[in-house]
């Protein structure tokens, strides 16, 4: 039986995601005369641009994640349901899942992002995502048994496979991956695995575009390039993955990179959820809406974070967490004002800059028009990712993990673990 909405006499807010906007958006309404339900598959709050670390045995999982409800704990307007949302109603208002349907007053889509492999089924079945927990542990899990195979190999041609390490797509994901993929196999490891040959070891970082980072400054991207190169990274710039066989890497013109290990960050689109409301599609499967982040015909529904498109200048916002998190502002301040019977207002996006770590002491970032690298701007990126992780816990046990990884070039995390 579906229950009313706002059966309490107040209306119910809809959050689905509990991502960056979602939590947001969740939090401004936080004194509002409204019932929220906050729905998601999982039960805690993901910090994505940590995940790589999880990859790279940096972290654990729990130091990245931290459940919803403890977030919420003491915000009295607000439940959370762990459901999978399987459609939504726009003409009667209901959000259709794996239990019950959920009626709604306003709706907040912040349903984030997948993988784009492009349509290469053999690499998405072959490869590995880095959008979730689940695919930062199979990540961690087959590098860390890559090396015990590679031990116990006798030829070397397949110890080379084995000891090869493919990183596509040359944005903030590939770049970091990359590079903590390069301290963790020669400088740490190694200490583990003594009868490794470290010359075996090959990591590579392919890129489509004749440059990675496309959101920085050019000289930013080329001292990024630098510093990869310091660690040993082969930064390929112009190679267009076009198969992977799980033994080969496919690059578009007829080279082949022997491998056993593909990792791919070149690309997100929305999830399949956004293709099934019904609504006018743009690229990369995200829902047009317009300036307030309301669909055009549905102004009770509003889209934020990696399923929104909205062009800025010109130009479609990024799938990033600032977006996100202004946008869950945004349309929590609307939800607002429609209760007050005001007109909405349009996003104000301010563009707080980019960052991407290179592995020990060495970022770049490009923050409020001002540019870091190097030693400066990897303390830049740990302040940013410390103030912005949530729970005061994770920040301590973050911060001592990082300490004790910069000191004694030490990883904590070297398990193979059941997936």
């Amino acid at each position: 039986m579906t229950e009313p909405a706002g059966s309490s006499g107040r209306p119910r807010v809809l959050i689905v995601g509990a991502g960056f906007g979602g939590l947001r958006a969740a939090r401004v309404l936080r004194r509002a005369p409204v019932d929220l339900l906050l729905v998601d598959r999982n039960n805690y709050h993901l910090f994505q641009p940590l995940l790589y670390q999880v990859a790279t045995a940096g972290l654990s999982p729990d130091q990245v994640a931290h459940p919803v409800r403890a977030i919420f704990r003491k915000q009295k307007n607000l439940e959370f349901r762990m459901v999978e949302v399987r459609g939504v109603d726009l003409k009667d208002r209901v959000l259709q899942t794996d239990r019950e349907p959920l009626p709604y007053d306003f709706l907040i889509l912040a349903m984030g992002a997948r993988t784009d492999f492009f349509g290469l089924e053999d690499v998405a079945r072959l490869g590995f995502g880095l959008k979730d927990v689940d695919d930062a542990v199979k990540i961690r899990n087959h590098v860390l048994r890559s090396l015990e195979e590679a031990m116990v190999e006798k030829d070397t041609a397949r110890r080379r496979e084995l000891l090869t390490f493919v990183v596509v797509g040359g944005g903030p994901t590939g770049v970091e991956t990359a590079g903590a993929l390069s301290e963790l196999t020669r400088v740490v490891l190694r200490k583990d695995y003594p009868g490794l040959d470290p010359n075996l070891v090959r990591i590579l970082l392919l890129e489509a575009a004749d440059r990675p980072l496309a959101g920085m400054p050019e000289d930013l991207a080329e001292a990024a390039v630098h510093s990869l190169s310091r660690k040993q990274v082969e930064v390929r710039l112009g190679r267009q993955v076009e198969g992977y066989d799980g033994s080969r890497v496919r690059i578009l013109g007829g080279e082949e990179i022997p491998a056993r290990t593909l990792i791919w960050s070149a690309g997100v689109d929305a999830v399949e959820l956004t293709r099934t409301i019904g609504t006018p599609i743009a690229r990369q499967g995200r829902l047009a809406v317009e300036p307030s982040l309301q669909l055009a015909h549905h102004q009770e529904v509003y889209v934020i974070g990696d399923a929104a498109y909205l062009e800025v200048d010109g130009q479609p916002l990024p799938m990033m967490a600032p977006v996100a998190i202004q946008m869950g502002e945004t349309a929590a301040r609307n939800i607002l004002r429609s209760l007050c019977n005001q007109n909405p207002l349009p996003l104000r996006y301010r563009n707080p800059g980019s960052l991407a770590t290179i592995g020990r002491n060495s970022a770049v970032a490009y923050v409020h028009g001002l540019k870091f690298k190097g030693f400066v701007a990897w303390v830049v990126w740990l302040v940013v990712h410390l103030i912005q992780l949530i729970g005061f816990r994770n920040k301590i046990i973050v911060l001592v993990n990082w300490a004790w990884d910069y000191f004694f070039y030490e990883r904590a995390v070297r398990l193979i673990t059941p997936e």
